[in-house]
């Protein structure tokens, strides 16, 4: 029988550690998403009272304040999916220009099957929106998850991951920064406008991070799997 040498049997284990944390990443991601789709469909009255009580208090605010509102729509429409795509479709090219091909193919596989997911989930959850006398916005479709909320950790953490490596000291801190804040700043956007509720946009930021989590695991089998072959020729 033949042996493995011993680099090949250090990139078996790495693989095999890599896969676990991974799965393990992914698992922790998807299990929250899990219990608030069961908590939303059950009606627990202690999340009710957290969407309820949000959607109405952000509603008095946006009433009475316009640059509220204004501020509001604008992080809104910053954070539509459709922005992203764009903004993407220039990364994924740069990188195709630096022959990063694998990470190019992940930019526009994560970025651009992402409405899709949220669309199919909004489709079988079929959650409707908040409900409100005075309303300062208006959406169509399904509430769960918030396609916004889902869009923005997407976008952000697919920057982050392609951007990060090359950034030094406090560039990588703001850049994290930016991020953190952008994508919390959009989740209330749409929570203050009334066209979402609490439990659409941490939904919405569960399934964005499971959806990236599946993808790096993808494409990190893709990257070994290649890397193996050549290390077999």
């Amino acid at each position: 029988m033949a042996h493995m040498r011993p680099d090949t049997q250090r990139q078996a284990w790495g693989f095999g550690v890599r896969g676990i944390l991974a799965g393990l990443a992914l698992v922790l991601v998807a299990v929250p998403f899990g219990l608030l789709l069961f908590l939303v469909e059950g009606k627990w009255p202690p999340l009710m009272e957290v969407d309820d009580g949000a959607r109405d208090g952000l509603h008095a605010v946006a009433l009475q304040h316009r640059w509220f509102v204004v501020a509001m729509e604008t992080l809104s429409t910053v954070g539509r999916w459709w922005v992203y795509l764009p903004v993407c479709a220039v990364v994924a090219g740069w990188l195709l220009w630096r022959r990063q091909i694998r990470l190019a193919v992940f930019v526009a596989v994560t970025v651009g099957i992402s409405p899709a997911i949220n669309d199919l989930v909004k489709a079988v959850v079929h959650r409707t929106r908040p409900v409100l006398a005075d309303p300062v916005a208006h959406e169509n479709g399904a509430s769960f998850p918030s396609g916004h909320a889902q869009a923005a950790v997407v976008g952000y953490a697919v920057l982050l991951l392609v951007f990060l490596p090359i950034l030094h000291g406090a560039l990588r801190r703001v850049a994290i920064g930016v991020a953190v804040v952008m994508v919390l700043g959009i989740g209330l956007s749409r929570v203050a406008l009334g066209v979402h509720y609490v439990s659409d946009v941490l939904a919405g930021y569960v399934l964005g991070a499971a959806w990236v989590a599946a993808m790096i695991a993808s494409f990190d089998v893709w990257r070994r799997k290649d890397g193996s072959a050549a290390a077999t020729r």
